[in-house]
């Protein structure tokens, strides 16, 4: 089932941002990821590693997810330390790569956001599909090293625990997340002419999210940007296919990937920060 979502192109596309978007409300997760590789320097370098990464897992043969699996566990060893103050009332806090709770986290937001761009711009899964899709991202996360028992065991049960952690008070992102993590979620340095499009795929990933969470970074959301919305996935569902032609539904996203990482490079690095909203 996790093989049949993350074929769709438009799944590979844009869940990454908007996973990236809920997980920088957990301040050890998104501190540990900043400090521990080049993504303030690099960041959509990193979002297009991850992505690859992810998709040889989903997409790729044994052989080739398995390199990949011993490369980030190697990586994961390095990613330890304490949150500073202003990471509210997590300051002081340790994080790990390896702490189960944190893996979690980042499986979450995969799982979430893998489902629900499907959903949004293929068509809506039964009972039992998100059931099948929830026990493959448990095997997912397994090969990154999360034991199982860290997650909940059935999809029932992690909807509920997943739509408590978004109410939670204690959910909120670092000043650096606030500021960083939309301008890496939509202002990806794609050329001129992709920027039409880029355009329309931000207004999915902003459509998916959590009410709570446009709130919380900000993102404008009305009755107009609603309806943009509900007209691009409509047609999208149909056939139409404005995000992308019909021709190239289903493969990997490396060419997309690179083309981010080699607008990247010719800008410098460094994505600018917004200032933090109040």
């Amino acid at each position: 089932m996790a093989r049949r979502v993350h074929e769709e192109r438009s799944v590979g596309l844009l869940y990454g941002q908007r996973a990236l978007l809920i997980g920088a409300l957990e301040p050890r997760t998104y501190v540990g990821t900043i400090s521990s590789s080049k993504a303030r320097q690099m960041p959509f370098q990193r979002l297009a590693r991850t992505a690859k990464a992810h998709e040889a897992v989903f997409l790729g043969t044994k052989e080739e997810a398995d390199r990949v699996l011993d490369r980030v566990q190697k990586m994961h060893r390095r990613v330890s330390g304490t949150l500073g103050t202003d990471a509210g009332a997590h300051a002081g806090s340790s994080y790990s790569a390896f702490d189960p709770e944190l893996m979690l986290w980042t499986l979450a937001v995969i799982a979430d956001s893998g489902r629900a761009i499907y959903e949004t711009t293929v068509r809506p899964l039964g009972y039992g599909e998100r059931e099948d899709l929830w026990q493959d991202y448990l095997r997912f996360g397994e090969l990154f090293g999360m034991p199982r028992e860290a997650a909940p065991p059935t999809y029932a049960e992690f909807k509920a625990w997943f739509d408590g952690m978004l109410a939670s008070p204690d959910l909120h992102p670092t000043p650096h997340g606030l500021g960083f993590a939309p301008v890496v979620a939509f202002e990806q340095p794609v050329p001129w002419a992709g920027r039409f499009n880029l355009a329309s795929l931000n207004m999915v990933i902003k459509g998916t999210l959590p009410a709570r969470v446009r709130e919380i970074f900000g993102i404008p959301w009305g009755r107009r940007e609603e309806a943009t919305f509900r007209g691009l996935t409509a047609l999208h569902r149909r056939g139409i296919r404005p995000l992308m032609p019909g021709s190239f539904r289903h493969g990997r996203n490396d060419a997309f990937f690179d083309m981010v990482v080699r607008g990247e490079r010719q800008r410098g690095g460094t994505a600018p920060e917004r200032a933090p909203v109040s």
